[in-house]
């Protein structure tokens, strides 16, 4: 194997730059002659405004420009598109498209959630661009404001958009609603429960912004955004300004975190873009932390009611979900996709469950609009079935790992068809649930909960299994480029926001080409740089490129057997190309990939026909994603005075097929555990219901875990390789979101039991615990 081949825990490329300070984010960039925007946001969450005054503002020291509603619409601007239609298109109640309100760039006479934008203010500093918008007056006439989603589905709710009566924007439904029906009729068992899950923000440790520059030249605009996804924020940003994709680029340098938030684009980047190209000066903008409360896509938010139906000996027979989703005062470019078909085609899980039927309404409110968030709809369905299954087993006296154990779907079985148009082609469910087991010392947790009790703690223990669908653009670019200076260079159409890429992809190029795991440098985040690229989201990075590069390789070995055969003289039959080598075959002459790449440059060594150098691009397009799968466990003590949950241990075992850096993946599974974590004990963004206001508007209101509030973490690794790609490669970067709300709960549920608390919702914070222990 090679050094820091496939499958190795190489050390991170990344690191040595970012610890040293030396990394580049959206604030170390800066444009000689550049100006400081900065936007006056409404402080009510729903109101019509009758006057707007600039005047103050555009006179004081400094200031370039004001710019309100009426003159982004006067410029032409577009509306912030929703593009759900291109993955599945939503419809109402009576047939008719789903209502996706425009999303202006400035609202021009109403606001309809705390923190829209109603003007833009440019200036030579940002102090005075700050100062000036003091001096900007709106005057607002309030009205009538909903933010949850029952309540905004009620006859009398205020309406926020006339062309959405009732507040709906669109339904769904998936499954067999008959078979489901009947599953029940004939049930001898039946279990409900109704859920909410609570609504989180983002919170990435870089906040957003963008850096504009027109050249009037050339015509075009170059756009510096921290951005996951740049060829998708060019096509939505190039329409907004009416221009074709051409003429915009997009930049994206290190991402202090994304998550899902940074893949979709927001009405300031294409304002900066339009302003400096007013100006003739590049227009820059960071998003303060508060804005980033009250603008950037906000995530989960569901109201689900869940039935299971089961026979006499605890086997699922059907599932039932009705969920309302809250997708704010405005649709996201993708924010009808997760509470939608991403969340109810993975209702089945792990289990054989013969039918399944799930309803969703999305929901308008006076709140940001919602979109992806790690996970993308199956954290959230998964937290529905596992929160299910868990009351199913206290119904019929079961363990939770044995009703588990009696319904998961065996190995055997697969490929296995849910009955949601989804098919598993693999996954071994029971050895991760044992593996799981083990880890967590499951058979040894009576003993600990005695000692906990003599201490008097209430000591917990939850479980949930998952299955996880990778998905995202289906498309994937690469280039392989050989340097000058003996190295090589890789360039990809996704975006890296933590998770190792430089360090994963050397590795694949490697093992494909043989060049050596420190020549090769990664190029993202240049929309310029490639024809095209699916960004990173959905967990598809890793096998994606993979693939992608597995056909550029072929190209840059097809030729360099050619230039090989010209250069040592014999027939590009009698070449052969192993770990880096071209070889004559049955001699020891040899010449490397990288020798062979600097003396492809020379005319003298080509064959007739052949154009200079071995770079070539590489791409891949693929509908089919893949199916990560596992069974984590948490444990937990309660302390019954204060209800303070502390979060003792936590076992994972996952199937990530074909592995290629395996403390990566921990590092993903730590990342995305604590985030599930964070969300079912600290995190709720609460509005409140009668004035709208954002409550949880900074990190005094709004808890994110800490390194000291995280568990040990036990984790294993079941792969069993996908056949879904040749590599047999699932993703991982989202998978330890997905079950551990569900896992945590469990515990708490299960330490609380013995007090006579049998439901709970997220988060569990002291409070809540303690009143549900005090039934107040």
């Amino acid at each position: 194997m090679a050094r820091f081949g496939v499958g190795q825990s190489a050390p991170r490329k990344e690191d040595d730059v970012l610890l040293r300070g030396l990394g580049r984010f959206q604030d170390d960039v800066s444009l000689d002659g550049e100006v400081h925007a900065c936007f006056v946001r409404s402080p009510l969450a729903h109101a019509d405004m009758t006057a707007i005054g600039t005047a103050a503002a555009a006179s004081a020291d400094g200031v370039l420009a004001v710019y309100t509603g009426a003159d982004v619409a006067a410029a032409g601007l577009g509306t912030l598109p929703c593009i759900a239609d291109a993955f599945v298109p939503l419809t109402r109640p009576d047939g008719s498209p789903a209502c996706y309100p425009p999303n202006p760039m400035l609202p021009e006479d109403r606001v309809r959630h705390v923190g829209e934008a109603v003007v833009m203010i440019v200036a030579e500093t940002l102090d005075a661009a700050q100062d000036a918008a003091e001096l900007v007056s709106v005057d607002y006439e309030p009205l009538p404001a909903v933010v949850d989603a029952a309540h905004a589905r009620e006859a009398d709710a205020p309406q926020i958009w006339a062309e959405a009566p009732g507040n709906l924007s669109c339904v769904w439904a998936q499954g067999d609603a008959d078979a489901t029906e009947a599953a029940f009729e004939t049930a001898a068992h039946t279990v409900e429960i109704e859920l909410i899950n609570n609504r989180v923000v983002v919170s990435t440790i870089e906040p957003r912004g963008a850096l504009g520059l027109y050249d009037p030249a050339s015509e075009r605009y170059t756009l510096h955004i921290n951005s996951q996804h740049v060829h998708g924020a060019r096509a939505i940003i190039a329409g907004i300004l009416g221009i074709e994709e051409d003429r915009l680029r997009i930049l994206s340098h290190d991402l202090g975190g994304g998550f899902g938030m940074k893949y979709f684009s927001y009405p300031e980047q294409a304002l900066v873009a339009w302003a400096a190209r007013e100006l003739g000066r590049p227009v820059r903008w960071l998003c303060g932390r508060t804005e980033g409360f009250q603008s950037d896509t906000q995530a989960r938010d569901h109201i689900t009611r869940a039935s299971l139906a089961l026979d006499a000996d605890g086997q699922f027979l059907g599932l039932r979900v009705r969920t309302l989703a809250n997708l704010g005062a405005y649709v996201s470019n993708l924010g009808p996709i997760s509470p939608t078909l991403l969340y109810t085609r993975m209702l089945a899980n792990a289990y054989r469950t013969p039918a399944i039927h799930a309803e969703v309404e999305g929901v308008l409110t006076n709140t940001v609009f919602t979109d992806a968030y790690r996970g993308a709809g199956i954290p959230e369905s998964n937290y529905v079935v596992e929160r299910l299954v868990d009351k199913a087993a206290a119904r019929l006296g079961l363990a939770p790992d044995e009703i588990r154990r009696r319904n998961l779907i065996p190995a055997a079985e697969m490929p296995y068809q849910v009955p949601l148009d989804v098919t598993y082609d693999s996954g071994d469910y029971a050895r991760n649930l044992d593996d799981s087991l083990a880890l967590a010392g499951w058979s040894g947790f009576a003993e600990r909960r005695a000692e906990a009790a003599a201490r008097g703690k209430l000591r917990g223990i939850g479980m949930a299994a998952y299955v996880e669908s990778t998905i995202g653009d289906p498309a994937e670019h690469v280039a392989i480029r050989f340097r000058d200076d003996g190295g090589g260079s890789l360039s990809a159409g996704t975006g890296a926001s933590g998770q190792g890429h430089e360090t994963t992809y050397a590795q694949l190029l490697g093992e494909s080409l043989g060049i050596p795991f420190e020549a090769i440098t990664l190029v993202e985040g240049d929309s310029d740089d490639l024809p095209g690229g699916g960004g990173s989201g959905g967990s598809r990075s890793t096998y994606m490129v993979a693939l992608a590069i597995e056909d550029g390789a072929a190209k840059v070995i097809d030729k360099g057997t050619r230039i090989a055969a010209n250069i040592l003289e014999v027939a590009p039959a009698d070449i052969r190309f192993a770990d880096g080598d071209f070889s004559i075959v049955g001699t020891d002459r040899t010449i490397d990939i990288m020798t062979l790449a600097i003396q492809a440059k020379d005319h003298a060594n080509l064959p007739e026909g052949v154009e200079p150098g071995l770079d070539a691009n590489g791409q891949t397009e693929t509908f089919e994603g893949t199916f990560p799968n596992g069974c984590h466990i948490c444990e937990v003590e309660v302390d019954p005075e204060t209800g303070a949950v502390e979060l003792v241990n936590y076992a994972a075992a996952n199937d990530f097929g074909r592995i290629v850096n395996p403390v990566l993946v921990d590092g993903q599974v730590h990342g995305g555990v604590a985030q599930g974590l964070g969300q079912a004990v600290y995190e709720n963004c609460v509005y409140d219901e009668q004035s709208g206001q954002l409550l949880s508007g900074s990190f005094m209101d709004y808890c994110l875990p800490r390194a000291d509030d995280m568990p040990p973490f036990a984790l294993a690794a079941n792969g069993v390789p996908t056949s879904q790609n040749p590599l047999g490669i699932k993703g991982c970067g989202e998978a330890g979101a997905i079950p551990a709300p569900a896992a945590v709960v469990n515990a708490v549920l299960d330490a609380l039991k013995e007090r006579g608390v049998t439901d709970i919702d997220m988060p569990l914070t002291p409070e809540r615990v303690w009143r549900a222990l005090e039934r107040i």
